[in-house]
């Protein structure tokens, strides 16, 4: 888990704070949580200059992981990205802060076909939509060229020990219901068990389940194949041009997703906080935060601000065609207990 060293130029002592070391400086103090390399630094700097403040950043790699930190009572964060669902579960539970709207004029910029088509908050009750991607297949093309796009490749000999499952349970249950030809959000037990056999049989072919080093195995070819973020290995594809590394949605279906900006319901800086949401929608804003993750912002406004390269990528603006095939996390109720049951096995088995 990545930390920001931020160290004070005066002679006060730091003071150790979410795990990142920070300072008195007389200037108010916004507290994030969030996804690693998920906002682009110059971008964090230009908000911290327009509002007098500092942000300080806390990273987490999954959705439970931060979950679990905030439902046992961590408090102090200001801004935290949970993905859809999990921002869902966060606001029925009491956990964030109902929105002002007043203070966030840039919502009008928000793209009405993901609110109507993918939201699970169109209204913005409680969460501004931050970043869309998808879940697929990242892998060596020198070593599987003629991969084909379906999740059965988890059970290829050729990646016997050389590949991975995201450490998320809906994510890859998930791809196993559609591997299936179920919803990614069925309530049935008997097909959450079948999934839940299809992961175990892939779990004794994978070398682990994991949610970030599989960006650098797979840019050094420890791992040949990688179930991952659309943007993350758009971002791997980037940095290593001659590493011959390609990104395919499967064709059994895939997951959408779109991380959220909430504000906790103990939040002690509500006004700066609403701040940061509207500065991230501005549209030049979500354009270059767009250029630097490689995901698409649901912002119609940023569209025509992004470069040709991003709008001619298939990965961020994944064609329409291919989107009838994908599926989308939401919110099942008491059957999320199946899940949680049939997740421990698959962690238990061998």
């Amino acid at each position: 888990m990545k930390k920001y060293l931020i160290i004070a130029c005066a002679a006060a002592l730091v003071a150790l704070s979410f795990g990142t070391i920070s300072c008195s400086s007389g200037k108010p103090t916004l507290h994030v949580y969030t996804w690693a390399d998920y906002l682009d630094p110059d971008v964090v700097k230009d908000f911290e200059k327009a509002n007098g403040c500092r942000v300080v950043l806390d990273y987490f790699d999954s959705n439970e992981t931060m979950y679990a930190k905030i439902k046992a009572g961590a408090s102090g964060y200001d801004v935290i990205f949970p993905t859809s669902y999990q921002a869902a579960i966060m606001y029925q539970e009491g956990l964030l802060h109902q929105l002002n709207h007043d203070a966030l004029a840039n919502r009008a910029s928000i793209d009405p076909k993901y609110l109507k088509r993918n939201a699970i908050d169109a209204g913005m009750l409680y969460s501004v939509p931050y970043m869309l991607g998808t879940t697929g297949i990242g892998y060596r093309a020198d070593v599987l060229p003629d991969l084909k796009p379906s999740w059965s490749v988890f059970l290829n000999p050729v990646v016997k020990g050389r590949s991975t499952l995201l450490n998320d349970m809906r994510e890859t249950m998930g791809a196993a219901l559609l591997s299936l030809g179920y919803s990614v959000n069925s309530v049935e037990e008997s097909e959450i068990a079948a999934a839940a056999e299809v992961v175990k049989q892939w779990k004794r072919e994978i070398a682990k389940f994991e949610n970030e080093q599989y960006k650098p195995g797979l840019a050094s070819g420890e791992f040949l194949l990688v179930h991952g973020y659309s943007g993350d290995i758009s971002q791997v594809i980037a940095d290593n041009p001659d590493a011959n590394i390609r990104y395919v949605l499967p064709e059994e279906g895939f997951m959408v997703w779109c991380d959220d900006m909430v504000i906790p319901a103990d939040a002690p800086n509500v006004e700066l906080a609403e701040a940061f949401l509207d500065f991230f929608m501005d549209p030049a804003i979500a354009a270059r935060n767009m250029e630097f993750t490689l995901y698409k912002a649901p912002n119609q406004s940023a569209y025509a601000l992004v470069s040709e390269e991003l709008k001619n990528d298939p990965s961020v603006f994944v064609p329409d065609e291919l989107m009838e095939k994908s599926d989308t996390v939401r919110l099942i109720g008491d059957a999320i207990t199946l899940y949680s049951k049939y997740w421990d096995q698959i962690k238990a088995s061998e």
